[in-house]
């Protein structure tokens, strides 16, 4: 009698004879998380340098490269016309600004703005956040007018402040002839035309430093002020043994702010100037550094000495900061 043989068919997916198909999905499934671990480990690593790439491509394209390429032609004679024909210099060009009259004119010039425009902003912002510190109807609306003029745009803003600055026809003479004054010349003058280009950066920053002063008086802790109260010290005297102690650090800080913009006050006297040049007025009475800087390198066209004139002040900001530096390491000390 004939024997029959049955032969087993292979296990269905190709898988080979005698391995299970759960193993082989098991394995398949290992080596995915595996490659999806590996993936994750290297997002992890290298997405925080994408994320912030941009910002250091824009830094060196923008800051970085002409930093240097200005350091590198404040040693050379270069015209903006041919910047490529560089001829070496030294230390010529750092030499002549020193021996400039109008280097030193614009010097002059940008510390009495500096000066007239910092202190009346800086006092005035603080007394603002001072009562805008209790509690006001309509708080949030006043707050939101005092940002106002930081965000309104500075030719506009100098463009009304010259109608009112006018000579003949502005306000403020209007209301001086008013009361018995002559009129005076703001754009002309020495002093008047500094008073009139401090008053722009006055009424544009004041707001922005008084709500830097406000969040500080926010944050300090109201025991201090029920503390002084029990004492028997009134409003006046809490806010000059309480509030100006604990914004110490923050009026620091706005001083040293205030003071870097100060020395690079350029749009306001550019834009207040009758003739629309960078002469800073006819006889350059409120000419500043960053005029000088661009009737150098824009007007005449001496792209060496406008490099020079840069990194002299790029220095002279390096100096402020270490000023800073060293005054707020006493005051911790102090503290």
């Amino acid at each position: 009698m004939a024997t029959r043989h049955d032969t087993a068919a292979p296990p269905e997916g190709g898988a080979a004879p005698g391995r299970p198909a759960e193993t082989e999905t098991a394995d398949a499934e290992h080596r995915r998380r595996a490659r999806l671990s590996r993936r994750w480990q290297r997002d992890m690593r290298w997405s925080p340098y994408a994320f912030v790439s941009p910002f250091f491509l824009l830094f060196v394209a923008f800051g970085l490269f002409p930093l240097i390429y200005t350091a590198w032609a404040s040693l050379h004679t270069v015209e903006l016309t041919a910047p490529t024909d560089m001829e070496w210099a030294g230390l010529r060009n750092y030499t002549r600004i020193f021996d400039d009259e109008f280097f030193w004119n614009a010097a002059r010039n940008t510390l009495t703005i500096g000066l007239i425009s910092t202190v009346p902003q800086l006092l005035m912002a603080m007394g603002l956040a001072h009562i805008l510190n209790y509690r006001l109807r309509a708080s949030t609306f006043y707050r939101v007018a005092m940002l106002a003029p930081y965000a309104t745009s500075i030719a506009a803003a100098s463009l009304v402040f010259v109608l009112l600055f006018g000579r003949d026809y502005g306000v403020i003479n209007w209301v001086l002839h008013a009361v018995g004054f002559d009129n005076i010349d703001w754009q002309n003058d020495k002093w008047p035309s500094q008073i009139a280009v401090s008053t722009i950066i006055i009424w544009r920053w004041t707001g922005y430093n008084a709500l830097i002063y406000l969040a500080a008086m926010q944050a300090i802790p109201n025991d201090l002020y029920e503390s002084a109260a029990l004492d028997g010290a009134n409003r006046f005297r809490q806010f000059f043994h309480v509030t100006l102690p604990q914004l110490r650090p923050t009026i620091l800080f706005t001083a040293v702010v205030s003071t870097i913009g100060a020395s690079q006050v350029f749009g306001e006297p550019l834009l207040f100037d009758a003739n629309k040049g960078a002469s800073g007025g006819a006889e350059h009475q409120f000419q500043t550094l960053g005029l000088y800087l661009y009737e150098q390198g824009w007007v005449n066209q001496h792209l060496g000495r406008a490099s020079a004139i840069a990194w002299t002040m790029f220095l002279i900001l390096i100096v402020i900061g270490v000023v800073n530096y060293v005054i707020s390491r006493r005051l911790r000390a102090s503290s």
